[in-house]
This record gives structure tokens, sequence and C-alpha cells, in this order.
């Protein structure tokens, strides 16, 4: 897909960069995605944001296009980056939109040969973007992983009363408003009921039950700037186990 950013769709925002020089920042970080961020799609092109984009977890998952051109290593194209991460500190508190990229991120920005002249600065004055125009219309700058299907991280603490999942590698919006989850049968309501799940912490959103949840379970998910609704039938099968990751047959784009 060849996307253009309108020059008026830029904003200024601040940028410095974490972890090692060509690493992923930190393992998985405060959106849950453990040690996915290191590897394909996310191939450490990450970012942590500041608080007003974090939006309580609500913007993981997120894209953006990030580009610099106040040093003279800035090569001046635009980079796509997905939120993965907080940065609940230092200059991404007084500064409204910060981005504190992976160090792979950061060096990504430099003209070739000079990833680490650039890193060298520490800070840089950026500009983001996360509305691109396509075809003359307006919309988020999408996440495509290049056909890689949505995967369900289930939490460590997950049980037969509690499961608390992580969905990853949304294409298209990225974050997420809702998830739902369906159990294989219900002997009160009925197979087809959807039970809302509440967002724990990140990308985490979990569902209590007093009684011992039957899987498999189908997972629906509504993207978060678009509202679209996609259904993961039976991706969580019976037996499954506290940590593991599920992939699906599915993706928004």
């Amino acid at each position: 897909m060849n996307l253009s950013t309108a020059a008026d769709e830029w904003s200024p925002a601040g940028a410095t960069w974490y972890g090692s020089p060509e690493g992923a920042g930190s393992d998985g970080g405060a959106c849950g995605y453990g040690d996915a961020v290191l590897k394909p799609p996310f191939n450490s092109m990450i970012t942590a944001i500041s608080p007003s984009l974090y939006k309580s977890g609500k913007g993981c998952g997120a894209c953006y296009q990030v580009k610099c051109t106040t040093n003279p290593s800035c090569s001046g194209n635009p980079v796509r980056v997905v939120v993965t991460d907080l940065c609940p500190g230092g200059p991404c508190v007084p500064e409204s939109i910060h981005f504190d990229l992976s160090g792979a991120a950061f060096g990504a920005l430099a003209k070739p040969g000079e990833e680490d002249k650039l890193r060298g600065a520490g800070v840089l004055q950026i500009e983001h973007a996360r509305q691109v125009y396509f075809l003359c219309a307006s919309s988020s700058v999408p996440c495509d992983y290049g056909g890689t299907t949505i995967a369900f991280r289930v939490d460590p603490g997950s049980n037969p009363y509690y499961f608390a999942v992580a969905p990853q590698f949304e294409e298209g919006d990225g974050d997420l408003a809702s998830v739902d989850l369906k159990e294989a049968t219900s002997t009160t309501t009925g197979p087809d009921e959807w039970k809302p799940m509440q967002q724990s912490w990140g990308a985490v959103w979990k569902l209590e039950s007093g009684s011992a949840l039957q899987a498999p379970f189908s997972i629906r998910l509504t993207s978060g700037n678009t509202g679209r609704i996609l259904v993961a039938n039976d991706v969580i099968p019976a037996g499954w186990q506290p940590g593991a990751i599920y992939p699906s047959l599915v993706n928004y784009l």
C-alpha cells in the first residue's frame, strides 16, 4: 500500500530512545507483548509513548509514522512504529506528545551509515502522524504485518475461573476498543452469549467467572479507531495453557 501523509497532518513531538542501540527497548513493556517485540512482525520497530497516547493501555498496538529533519543525520524519511510500552517519566511528562523509541527505531530515522551519530544526539524534536491520506481519503496510519494473523497471548496467571489474554499483531487500527469472549457452551444463556472482557492492564483483557469457563473460546475484537469487528472462532482450544500463544486465522487487512 502506497501511503502519503499530507504536510498538515504532521505534528511536533519529542523523541528519545532506550535499551540497546539496535534493540527493541524493553522485553515487552507495559503493553504485555513479551518477547514478541523482538521478533517478526514487530522486528524491534516499536516505541514507548507518553501517557496522553498510551491512554491507560488503550493506545497499545497503534501505529504511527515518525520522521526527523532537525539533525544533520536525519534522513527525513517517515518510519512506522507500533506502541508497545509506556514512557511514564523523564521527558515524557513535560511534553504532551513524546516517543521513547527503541534503539532500532531511532536509528531508522537516520541517513544510511549515520545511525550511531543520530543516536548520539539522544534527544530530538521530530514530527509524527496518525492520520494519512490514501486515495484522497483520510484514515489512520495502518498497521500492516504482511499477512501475519492475529495471535492471542494467554496471561500466565490465567486459570479455569480467570482468563486473561493479550491480542497482538492487529492490522489496520492496531489498537482495540473492546474484546469479548464466547465459551464453547453455556448452560444458562445458551452457546451464543458473548461476554465482555475488561481491560486488565496494557493490551491485556480479562474475564472473571464464578464457574469454570468452557473452552474452546472464540474471541471478538472491536478496533479502536474505526470500530471494525473481527471474530476469531475457537481460537483458544480446549486444554489451553497459561502463558501459551495461540495464532488465529484472521486479521483486519
